[in-house]
């Protein structure tokens, strides 16, 4: 018995127990009503109370309920899975429940991805079949901005565990294919109307994800990834920064942050300048295009991100502990003090430790207080007696002076 189901018995055993104390308890009549009880004979009186027992309600939980499903999710497809594809009349349908049992839940890819290859290895015959199962994953991965990833990823399996290789060409041809009828369009779809564009950046983000993700395999048996995906994309950065409108600006750098630290990585290894030649076509993006507030921001933080290379960290790099003399900005965060001139010191200055001793003798910066804050000294609070709720002249103008340049650098 479950946890819940020991809880559900003990209070009903509870209330049994009460029930049955009320039952077998005497009843004891009011003193005027005495001679109004009927006489009792002698059976009767010698009867023993009878005993009540309520009936104990049994719990419904049981071990071996089904499964909970959350309402919109639909479990047809595990079911079916079990059975193979006897179950699905067309391959369509077969293909199309597993990626929407893939986008729902992610986790399983792992898991089911080789019996799933298996049989399509026993239903994808043709070229048609092959163009078919192409076409749904394209549009599953293009559609549903989720599964941009995972479709990349399911097309590399399939791409090396597909035994079909028909005259028309292999999985990985026919898919490159069909990302090209969508590539040779991009200068329209960088310019048109609103869904066009949106359809195009779902394709833009797909393709960034296919680089990473699609692997091919040398002769030599060495890893490398498809040389011509890397100059799509470097095509289809240019359509964007053409047609610098905001969602294209966007896609942009959705783009490059997923894909910018690994195409600068290859196009340094052939000796090639694209990275720079793209961050020069943002910071004139972000001075000249009549873009949001918002984007040239992004834009700003993308360059950021990148002369920090990325954001990447090297492990094999040996840790020194930060010192005046290896490491420039030692002193930056350090607060700066002044003399009894006003003149300004820090701790990068030679002589600190004589202006600084000079300065704790010239100052009292610990009152008598106790430790909940009474002064003992019997005076007031020299700091709070010392308050004056008008600024200094010379600091009131340099105030305007910062609040005037703010300002400027706003409406810039």
């Amino acid at each position: 018995m479950n946890f819940i189901g020991q809880r559900v018995w003990k209070m009903q055993e509870g209330r049994s127990r009460r029930a049955m104390e009320e039952q077998t308890r005497p009843q004891r009549a009011p003193p005027s009503s005495q001679d109004k009880i009927p006489q009792q004979n002698s059976e009767s009186a010698m009867a023993k109370p009878q005993v009540v027992v309520a009936p104990v309600l049994m719990s419904k939980l049981s071990a071996n309920a089904p499964e909970f499903y959350p309402s919109g999710y639909s479990s047809n497809y595990t079911e079916s899975y079990e059975d193979g594809c006897e179950d699905y009349p067309t391959l369509s349908e077969y293909v199309q429940d597993f990626l929407n049992h893939l986008t729902e839940q992610p986790g399983s890819f792992e898991t089911e991805i080789e019996q799933f290859a298996e049989t399509l290895n026993g239903w994808v015959t043709t070229d048609d079949a092959l163009q078919e199962l192409v076409e749904l994953i394209y549009q599953q991965a293009t559609s549903i901005p989720n599964f941009s990833y995972m479709g990349a990823r399911l097309c590399n399996y399939l791409s090396h565990h597909l035994t079909i290789s028909p005259q028309s060409g292999n999985f990985r041809q026919l898919l490159l294919q069909r990302c090209r009828t969508e590539y040779e369009a991009k200068d329209q779809a960088a310019k048109g109307d609103e869904v066009t564009r949106k359809r195009f950046h779902a394709f833009v983000l797909f393709l960034g994800e296919l680089y990473l993700n699609l692997e091919i395999k040398g002769t030599n048996g060495q890893v490398t990834r498809a040389d011509i995906l890397q100059v799509g994309l470097r095509e289809l950065l240019n359509a964007l920064f053409s047609n610098p409108m905001d969602d294209n600006l966007i896609c942009a750098v959705k783009l490059l942050k997923l894909t910018g630290s690994v195409l600068e990585d290859t196009w340094k290894e052939k000796g090639k300048t694209d990275m720079e030649e793209i961050i020069q076509r943002i910071e004139n993006v972000v001075l000249d295009a009549n873009c949001s507030r918002d984007v040239k921001q992004m834009l700003l933080k993308l360059v950021e991100l990148r002369s920090s290379n990325w954001g990447r960290v090297h492990a094999t790099s040996t840790y020194r502990e930060a010192t005046p003399e290896n490491d420039p900005n030692y002193f930056m965060n350090e607060p700066t003090f002044y003399t009894s001139d006003g003149v300004p010191f820090t701790a990068a200055d030679p002589d600190y430790q004589e202006k600084y001793q000079e300065l704790l003798e010239r100052e009292d910066f610990f009152p008598d207080y106790e430790e909940n804050g009474t002064d003992l000294s019997g005076a007031g609070d020299p700091y709070l007696d010392d308050i004056d709720d008008e600024m200094d002249p010379e600091i009131e103008e340099a105030y305007e002076k910062f609040c005037l340049e703010s300002e400027r650098k706003r409406k810039q």
